[in-house]
């Protein structure tokens, strides 16, 4: 079988399509942790900013936050948080050196919030197996905490599309450029398209999506979906559920302009007409010398600059995702 990733299903499948479950509230004595995971398609855009700004934010309100860098190949998640490349990484994590990702937090000065860095000195973390990677997935939904937040790679390689669609946000960054633009749209639809095979595969109907998808006959993802539902209405039923719930939610990094504030809900609406799927507007973070100035004194911008433009708009976009949790908890 192809390599799946951990979908969010009613019953996700683990690699070889079999059922598992996420650790049980009654164990855990809590709610299941959620996963938020930062995502875009081009360097430079504001990922870390934006991942350590939401951490900072979810623990200054009481919730247990993990940080994890999983830029696996160029880890620097902690110079956002203005502290000295930890020891300890996804390295020992990888090489098996330790068993729990529990064992490399790395406390973060900030309280309620700790972090998992990134590999700086293992080559092969940047690019782990597919058993690794379903070993770091495996411990990432089931670490002790409200929120683990996942700083990803730029681009569209298969692991950073799966640490993408693994979470319970995806919340997907792009700035007001033409080349952001273009590269958000092209990973927040790999991403789509890999979850959509995924999907397939677990009922019964990889099949019958390369059939269509090779015939060419289709405009577009809704198109697709109609088709495999006339086919195998029951499949083709579970299918557009589990698709529906595909739902990044979009942040507009260095706005400048209200022509660029418009980005977002122009964005969304162009990927509700092609997709046929929403897509959150979280927010935007206006454009703010303040930012720099912090990265400079090497201290977080909502520590070092708590009343800036840029801050507040970051901590706008935390309390969205606080209330999007709260509703998808009351519906579950």
């Amino acid at each position: 079988m192809a390599e799946l990733p951990q979908l969010r299903l009613v019953t996700p499948p683990t690699a070889d399509g079999s059922a598992t479950r996420r650790p049980s509230t009654a164990r855990r004595g809590m709610r299941p942790g959620r996963i938020v995971s930062v995502g875009g398609g081009k360097g430079g855009v504001g990922k870390s900013l934006v991942a350590a700004s939401l951490g900072i934010e979810l623990a200054r309100r009481g919730c247990r936050v993990v940080l994890v860098d999983c830029d696996l190949g160029g880890a620097n998640l902690h110079t956002s948080l203005g502290i000295d490349p930890p020891r300890r990484t996804l390295s020992e994590f990888v090489n098996h050196s330790v068993e729990r990702i529990e064992e490399i937090l790395v406390p973060t000065g900030i309280p309620n919030l700790s972090l998992v860095s990134g590999a700086l000195d293992h080559l092969d973390a940047a690019s782990p197996s597919h058993g690794q990677k379903m070993r770091l997935i495996r411990h990432l939904q089931s670490m002790e905490a409200d929120f683990a937040i996942l700083d990803l790679a730029a681009g569209t390689q298969k692991n950073t599309l799966d640490f993408f669609l693994l979470a319970d946000h995806k919340v997907l960054v792009l700035a007001p450029e033409h080349s952001a633009v273009e590269n958000a749209h092209r990973f927040v639809k790999a991403a789509f398209w890999r979850r959509l095979r995924a999907a397939s595969s677990i009922f019964g109907v990889a099949n019958l999506l390369d059939e269509f998808l090779d015939g060419g006959r289709f405009r577009g993802p809704a198109e697709v979906l109609d088709a495999i539902q006339g086919a195998d209405e029951e499949a083709g039923r579970q299918l557009r559920e589990q698709m529906a719930a595909f739902r990044p939610g979009l942040v507009v990094n260095q706005v400048r302009t209200p022509e660029d504030a418009e980005l977002g809900p122009g964005v969304a609406a162009a990927w509700r007409r092609h997709f046929g799927i929403d897509m959150d507007v979280l927010g935007a973070v206006e454009y703010d010398d303040d930012v720099w100035r912090a990265a400079r004194e090497r201290r977080p911008l909502l520590l070092a600059r708590s009343e800036s433009r840029a801050s507040r708009s970051l901590v706008r976009i935390a309390s969205v995702i606080q209330e999007l949790d709260a509703l998808a908890e009351t519906g579950r």
